[in-house]
């Protein structure tokens, strides 16, 4: 698995605590230090490539001529014989014919994520998105044409405002676009976000929780009325559609990531490199790239384990529980089997769909 995070945004979304910066300029430099850090690390890569995703930011900023410059170093430094998938994520706003072209020329992706995240013009204000419902759609119909063969939207719901009909409404706007994947979040408040000051200063009010458990349910019922099928609390795919490269990080498949802000984890360690553009830029150049990282204890691994598998509809494998704590496990989780948030299967316990509203709290419960 490979990551690249691609840390540039026209502006930034008002909900969104990811490393980026709100500039066009200085990508150049920016993807000769990526391209860099490829080859100087690709020895951290033991097997062939399977999935490659590129994230930020705004991959779809960069031009496609850069772009191709950094699929030349993946394809220079790494084994991609065995490659299944291969995402970048996208902006409405950039995706013209032209621009698909370009990158279905590349014959390098097989995966576009277009975050949509609303059709409502309003919604799209409030979050501060670049592109309107018409660019929206205009996304997708272009993608399609392209002849990508995986292509993904994503949703935000429990918006300030929004009502059940609202949501439904944003959903049934796909209902005659071929996609197959689907990542519909429940808008969170992150610290340090512009949503944040907004609704300490009183200027948003946030949707409450009951409104954003009926999205939620409405969202299961078109989601099986139109063939697709939950796998993640978030995530919703029809047949042949799942993420690859994101399911893997649900069961802690090591995966390198490089570029400013990245993280990858080889089993035993967590490594992130440093969330400044011009400080990673520099550090590749001049030699050791700065970074941090961290060994993942027994007990960490447990629980970083438990939070990410309750989250999926497969849940947690017994076979992947560390011997120390799997009689404690055992008999933990049985008063979640009882009141019906946990199925005890004999290879699994797996939340039921009332479980994985309470994911979180749940593996909160069980870590050791």
């Amino acid at each position: 698995m490979l990551y690249l995070h691609i840390p540039y945004c026209h502006r930034k979304c008002t909900y969104c605590a990811f490393y980026s910066t709100v500039t066009a300029s200085g990508t150049q430099a920016y993807v000769d230090a990526l391209c860099l850090e490829l080859k100087r690390r690709s020895h951290c890569m033991e097997h062939p490539l399977r999935t490659v995703y590129f994230g930020g930011g705004t991959p779809s900023l960069l031009p496609v001529g850069q772009l191709a410059q950094v699929v030349d170093a993946i394809r220079n430094h790494y084994d991609t014989t065995a490659l299944e998938e291969v995402t970048i994520e996208t902006n409405p706003e950039d995706l013209t014919p032209a621009y698909l072209a370009d990158l279905r020329g590349l014959a390098f992706f097989n995966r576009v994520s277009i975050g949509v995240q609303s059709f409502h013009d309003d919604d799209l204000r409030l979050l501060n998105r670049r592109h309107d419902s018409c660019q929206a759609f205009e996304a997708l119909e272009n993608t399609v044409a392209a002849g990508f063969e995986h292509l993904s939207v994503d949703l935000i719901y429990g918006l300030p405002g929004q009502s059940v009909e609202d949501w439904l409404d944003n959903l049934s706007r796909l209902n005659d676009i071929p996609f197959g994947h689907l990542s519909a979040y429940a808008l969170t408040v992150e610290e340090g976000t512009m949503l944040q000051s907004q609704i300490e200063q009183g200027r948003v009010v946030p949707c409450d929780e009951a409104m954003q458990l009926s999205h939620y349910h409405a969202l299961l019922q078109w989601a099986e009325a139109h063939g697709f099928h939950q796998y993640e609390i978030s995530n919703f795919a029809r047949p042949g559609h799942r993420a690859v490269h994101n399911s893997r990080y649900w069961n802690r498949t090591p995966y390198l990531g490089v570029g400013a802000a990245a993280h990858s984890f080889d089993g035993l360690y967590r490594r992130w490199n440093v969330a400044d553009v011009k400080r990673y830029v520099d550090s590749v150049m001049a030699g050791p790239i700065d970074h941090d990282e961290e060994e993942l204890g027994l007990k960490d691994a447990h629980n970083e384990y438990l939070m990410t598998a309750l989250r999926t509809v497969e849940g947690i494998d017994k076979r992947l529980v560390a011997p120390p704590f799997a009689a404690r496990l055992q008999h933990d989780i049985q008063r979640f089997v009882t009141n019906g948030l946990i199925c005890d299967t004999p290879t699994h316990y797996r939340p039921t769909p009332e479980g994985l509203l309470h994911a979180d709290g749940i593996a909160a419960d069980l870590f050791v």
